[in-house]
């Protein structure tokens, strides 16, 4: 008769994940809020979406609910490159709460799921660290999430990451584009560089081309080593919208939102424009960040594949009432967004003009 064999032999170590459940538990609580009705060891979250508490409350009259889900592509292989972990968690919350955004919602929650040939728990807890610090960022809970160990899928060293969020807005106040109209100012919200988009392009730039390590000092950066400028971690607008929302509850000046993710400014504002009109984009009107100008030279990379792979600068885009145009920007700018001008909306058949 053979010997016995356990689970921990054929490669998944459940005393391992129960120990990072315990290093994670911080992390998920530092996110909760009033909605977030707390069950230690339960099978799934809870959360209220209305709430009554005299200096809480928050009620809905007509509640649309509205889900998002993202991972955060190749990113990953950068980050295992670097063995930095927490930025990545970041960017995943950002490219779900930043698409629901869009549409005028509130992030509610967020559920993780990270998938690992080994389940080392210190990696994990780092991982969802930066989890939970973009969902902190957009106020929203982190309620659980998964963590799969398989070994015979995944690679030593490789791993995988993806999450989905929850968010609301009422009926009425859906922003869905229908309301631009010609003359719309254009405001462009400036990324914190490349987000998470365009990775396949950038590996093949810095590490196939360029035979570059992410440890390299790169001089066209002021020094920042490679890694640092590649994981960056996209940037958050949940706070800065919701208060510029908030601020014009009765005129709606706010016209239609788009982020600014794969495919850029020429692929993403024609989600939200309407048939007859254009978007005309002054390429000159915000500065450039320097990993765009490093990525074009080292590659080389044409121009108008830069526009179409990368945010180049601009991570989400505001189309306001040319009357509001000014103090839409004061708001967003008093809330620690940088803000530019960038174009007008025309008539044309919806799509997004560049001009130097």
């Amino acid at each position: 008769m053979s010997e016995a064999i356990t689970y921990a032999q054929s490669g998944v170590d459940i005393t391992a994940n129960d120990a990072m459940v315990d290093r994670i538990q911080s992390h998920l609580a530092s996110t909760y809020g009033p909605r977030v009705i707390k069950m230690p060891g339960g099978f799934a979250g809870l959360l209220r979406l209305d709430y009554d508490e005299k200096l809480f409350k928050k009620n809905y009259r007509n509640p649309v609910l509205v889900a998002c889900t993202d991972g955060v592509g190749s990113k990953i292989q950068v980050a295992a490159k670097a063995k930095k972990f927490d930025t990545v968690g970041v960017d995943l919350v950002a490219m779900s709460v930043n698409d629901m955004l869009v549409m005028g919602a509130e992030p509610l929650l967020f559920l993780d799921y990270v998938a690992v040939h080994k389940l080392e728990p210190a990696f994990i807890a780092e991982m969802v660290k930066g989890v939970a610090t973009g969902c902190r960022q957009s106020d929203c809970a982190l309620l659980g999430g998964e963590t799969a160990e398989m070994p015979d899928t995944y690679r030593k060293g490789d791993f995988d990451l993806a999450g989905f969020s929850v968010g609301v807005v009422e009926k009425d106040k859906i922003i869905t584009g229908k309301k631009v109209r010609p003359g719309d100012v254009i405001l462009g919200l400036r990324s914190s560089g490349l987000h998470s988009n365009g990775y396949t392009l950038v590996r093949n730039i810095c590490f196939k081309r360029a035979r570059l390590k992410v440890t390299a000092t790169i001089d066209e950066l002021d020094g920042t080593t490679l890694g640092d400028a590649l994981l960056a971690p996209t940037r958050i607008y949940v706070r800065p919208i919701i208060k510029l929302l908030g601020k014009y509850k009765v005129k709606r000046i706010v016209h239609a939102m788009a982020h600014i993710t794969g495919g850029g400014l020429v692929g993403n504002i024609p989600r939200v424009l309407p048939p007859d009109c254009n978007a005309v984009i002054r390429k000159s009107s915000w500065p450039r960040p320097r990993i765009f100008n490093f990525l074009q030279k080292t590659g080389p990379v044409d121009e108008e594949e830069m526009f179409r792979v990368f945010n180049m600068g601009i991570g989400y885009v505001v189309v306001v009432a040319k009357d509001f145009a000014d103090s839409a920007a004061r708001t967003l700018k008093r809330a620690g967004e940088k803000v530019s001008d960038i174009g007008r909306i025309t008539r044309g058949t919806g799509k997004v003009i560049l001009k130097d």
